[in-house]
C-alpha cells in the first residue's frame, strides 16, 4: 500500500503544481487532489518540502528510465544515435508535459535555496553531462569533449526553458530538430 499511496500523492503534487503553482500548492490542496488525509502526507513525506523532493525524484527517475527504454530501441553503439536519443528524452512525456514543466520550473526555482533539491538538481545535471560526453568522446578529440557535451546541455535546457515559460512555444519537433543540428555542427567541426 506505502508505494501505491506515495505515487498517488507524487501524482497529486504534480497536478496542484500545474493547477496553482509551487507558492499556491500546500499539504490541502495536494490531500484533496488525492482524496486523502493531510495526515497522511506527513506520515509519509515528512510535509511539503519532502513530497516535493520525493516528486523531482519521480522525475528524475522517469528521465532515466525513458532513456533507458529508448536506447534499448536503437543502436546505442552508435554515438550519434545516442546523443539523439538524449536529446529527444529530455523533450519527451512528461519531461515538456504541462505538470511536468511546471514541477520542473518550481524544482529549479527552488534549488538554491534548498540543499536537498540542490543535490538533486546536481544529479540532474552530471547525469545528462555524463550522457553526452560517453558520445562525444567517440566522435571528437577529448580536449572538446566538456565543451561540446555542456553546450549542447545548456542548448537541451535553455530550449525546454524558452518553451515551458512562453505562450507559444516550439513544437517538441523543432526543438529536438535545433539541438540535434546543433550536435551535427559540432561532430563535423572536427571531421
Amino acid at each position: 500500500m506505502k508505494p501505491l499511496r506515495q505515487t498517488q500523492l507524487i501524482e497529486a503534487t504534480l497536478a496542484s503544481v500545474e493547477a496553482y503553482g509551487l507558492a499556491g500548492t500546500t499539504i490541502n490542496t495536494i490531500s484533496k487532489l488525492a482524496g486523502v488525509s493531510t495526515g497522511i502526507i506527513s506520515h509519509y513525506f515528512g510535509g511539503k518540502q519532502g513530497l516535493l523532493e520525493a516528486t523531482v525524484r519521480y522525475l528524475l527517475k522517469s528521465l532515466k528510465t525513458e532513456l533507458v527504454e529508448a536506447l534499448q530501441k536503437v543502436d546505442s553503439s552508435d554515438p550519434i544515435v545516442r546523443l539523439e536519443a538524449v536529446v529527444n528524452v529530455n523533450f519527451a512525456n512528461i519531461q515538456v508535459s504541462s505538470r511536468g514543466s511546471r514541477t520542473w520550473l518550481a524544482f529549479w526555482s527552488q534549488a538554491k535555496f534548498s540543499p536537498e533539491l540542490s543535490k538533486l538538481q546536481l544529479v540532474s545535471e552530471r547525469r545528462l553531462i555524463s550522457n553526452l560526453k560517453y558520445s562525444f568522446r567517440q566522435l571528437i578529440p577529448a580536449e572538446h569533449v566538456d565543451a561540446a557535451s555542456h553546450s549542447t546541455a545548456a542548448m537541451i535546457d535553455g530550449l525546454w526553458l524558452r518553451n515551458a515559460l512562453s505562450d507559444q512555444p516550439l513544437s517538441v519537433e523543432t526543438s529536438t530538430q535545433y539541438c540535434i543540428d546543433y550536435i551535427h555542427t559540432v561532430v563535423k567541426q572536427y571531421k
